[in-house]
């Protein structure tokens, strides 16, 4: 008997799903939302950019505007800076030859061509033409002037209806006027001014070509190109001399830089020198000077006396030397700011040219003495002190007189006469000087507007006269006549010999014509 029972089939092998349902609907989920995301993001950077160009152009535009609107950057004629009159009245030339021609052709075409009402040729071609005289100082200003007239021209042959075989909107001599006017525009406005006003060319162009485009031909197009390029052209010529002009003003300043630095390195030598030997045979002076009561025995009183006066000379040399050295040494040159030596340092001058051997008189008159400027005390004191150092140099012995005193006129008269040398030795300095101190003594009388007298006189001696003013009410200063005698023995000196008054030149025996 067959058994009927039904064997059930061995179950398959079941496999499982990695991604239930849930899961695989949330990873859809999160792929579209990060898709979205992305998207999103993409769409604000292009807005972000593209508020960034449109915030660019709006700023072009802005700035253009602008630079169309202020004033121009220069308010001097084209050429003005040309050496030549000719060159400088070339652009008025060309201004005025472009007017005359332009003006009668404009109006004539306007009417005869264009069917414009006469009134209106009229006022619209002067508009167009005349301006061109006032771009030669201000071309933006004449600009806008033409800009609007070509503009309403343009309008008043449309609404008269010329042929279709005529130009238009812009007419030959408004080319011609307009890419002259390019040409100042170029040599004269910032790049802002020429970028407004070629975009707005340009504009005006495409707007008619908007309006009317069966009328419009290709002139807008040659006039936007033309204008483009001659501003581009006159505005690279413009930066090409400007270059050239700074290149020129900093190489003038390179040069003047290195001629300061020469100056400077030039004072510094000399403050080496005099602070190598100058200095240093003073600092032997005044250390031999002060030594020497110690060194020597039994050196007399008047010996001890000597030798501190010595000492105290030499130092004061040598403080004036320092005070040299610093002016030489200062970049700034300012000036001393010690105070600096003045009439009431005349007798001590004296004094000293006594120790000295010159037996000197001093008349110095207290008058008007008081508040005397700095500057004329000093060239007062400079001028004594050399001087009574030519005498000692040259006229050992001599008798000399020094007189310091203010006249009725208010002018400081500083004279100082020796006689001839009393002393048959050779002088302190052997030969004739080199002239120094006399060429600075006028130099100094030169910077207070003075006078200075300088000469041989008969009997041998030398005559030493200044006339300073001191800022009082008088004349100019003139030749000394203070003293008499003086001057009749200079008188006689120059009756006798034409070659005795020279600068720093002595013919007398003995004469202290020249310094060290």
């Amino acid at each position: 008997m067959k058994d009927d029972t039904e064997v059930p089939e061995a179950p398959s092998a079941v496999r499982e799903d990695p991604d239930p349902p849930g899961i695989r609907s949330a990873g859809r989920a999160a792929r579209a939302r990060a898709a979205a995301v992305r998207g999103a993001a993409a769409v604000r950077t292009g807005a972000r950019a593209t508020a960034r160009g449109a915030s660019a152009v709006n700023a072009l535009a802005g700035r253009a505007g602008t630079a169309l609107a202020s004033p121009s950057w220069r308010e001097e004629a084209l050429l003005a800076r040309a050496a030549s009159p000719w060159v400088r009245g070339l652009p008025y030339a060309v201004a005025f030859v472009l007017v005359v021609v332009l003006l009668p052709v404009t109006i004539t075409l306007l009417i005869n061509e264009y069917g414009v009402n006469g009134a209106l040729a009229g006022l619209v071609g002067t508009a167009q033409t005349a301006p061109l005289l006032l771009a030669v100082t201000r071309p933006r200003q004449a600009w806008w002037v033409i800009f609007v007239a070509d503009l309403a021209g343009a309008v008043f042959m449309r609404l008269a209806g010329p042929p279709l075989d005529l130009p238009w909107p812009w007419t030959p001599t408004v080319v011609i006027g307009y890419l002259a006017l390019m040409v100042a525009l170029g040599a004269r406005e910032t790049r802002r001014t020429l970028l407004g006003v070629w975009l707005m060319t340009g504009a005006a162009g495409a707007l008619f070509a908007l309006v009317s485009p069966s009328r419009v031909d290709g002139i807008p197009i040659v006039l936007f190109v033309l204008s483009g390029v001659l501003l581009l052209l006159t505005m690279t010529l413009r930066w090409r001399g400007e270059a050239e002009r700074r290149l020129m003003e900093q190489e003038t300043i390179s040069e003047a830089e290195r001629a300061r630095r020469t100056l400077l390195e030039e004072r510094a030598r000399i403050a080496r020198e005099l602070h190598d030997v100058v200095a240093h045979h003073m600092s032997v002076i005044t250390v031999q000077a002060d030594s020497a009561p110690y060194r020597i025995p039994d050196l007399p009183e008047q010996a001890r006396e000597e030798f501190a006066s010595i000492a105290a000379g030499a130092r004061e040399s040598l403080a004036e030397m320092r005070r040299l050295l610093a002016l030489l040494r200062s970049e700034g040159a300012e000036g001393e700011r010690a105070p600096q030596p003045g009439l009431d340092r005349v007798p001590q001058l004296v004094e000293a040219t006594v120790r000295a051997g010159v037996p000197a008189a001093l008349s110095l008159a207290a008058a008007g003495l008081d508040g005397l400027p700095q500057a004329v005390e000093l060239s007062a004191y400079r001028i004594v002190q050399e001087a009574l150092a030519n005498v000692v140099r040259h006229a050992p012995g001599a008798t000399t007189r020094v007189s310091v005193r203010v006249d009725d006129e208010g002018l400081l008269n500083v004279l100082v006469v020796n006689g001839p040398p009393t002393h048959t030795g050779s002088p302190v300095e052997g030969g004739d000087g080199t002239g120094h101190g006399l060429v600075g003594m006028r130099e100094r009388v030169r910077l207070t507007g003075g006078s200075l007298d300088t000469g041989p006189l008969p009997d041998g001696g030398f005559r030493v006269a200044a006339r300073l003013p001191t800022g009082a009410a008088g004349p100019a200063p003139g030749p000394d006549p203070a003293d008499a005698a003086g001057a009749a023995r200079t008188a006689g000196a120059r009756r006798t010999t034409d070659t005795a008054r020279t600068a720093g030149t002595a013919t007398a025996d003995g004469g202290p014509a020249d310094d060290s």
